[in-house]
């Protein structure tokens, strides 16, 4: 059952990544920790692993075929998450999960608010 709801969770993020260009954070880490009982820690990390393959390729070649994907900004955008994602995995690790969470749930409340908001 539990590989059930790991495969769902799979699939709904893989949906939405296609759709919306999203990554684990938005659905992966809240559909861990709320659904599956995981700490922020482990669904964090969970989550960051899933991305170690190119989970996205098939979606971004969909793109790259209408014209759609500026390869110049996805390199520097790649190399600096590369780099961002050690040092910001240090940080996360550091601090108390409840704190993690409580910052990663105003984190997701404000971009939310953002977004509702853009004309």
């Amino acid at each position: 059952m539990t590989y059930l709801a790991y495969s769902l969770i799979g699939f709904v993020a893989g949906i939405l990544s296609g759709m919306f260009g999203i990554g684990g954070g938005v659905l992966i880490v809240p559909a861990l920790v709320l659904a599956l009982g995981f700490d922020q820690h482990r669904a964090q990390g969970t989550s960051l692993a899933v991305f170690l393959v190119p989970v996205g390729a098939l979606a971004a070649f969909n793109y790259y075929k209408k014209g759609s994907v500026d390869f110049a900004a996805a390199a520097a955008i790649a190399v600096c998450l590369f780099c961002g994602g050690f040092f910001g995995s240090k940080i996360a690790l550091a601090l108390p999960e409840q704190t993690i969470r409580k910052v990663f749930a105003c984190f997701l409340v404000l971009v939310a608010i953002q977004l509702f908001f853009k004309k």
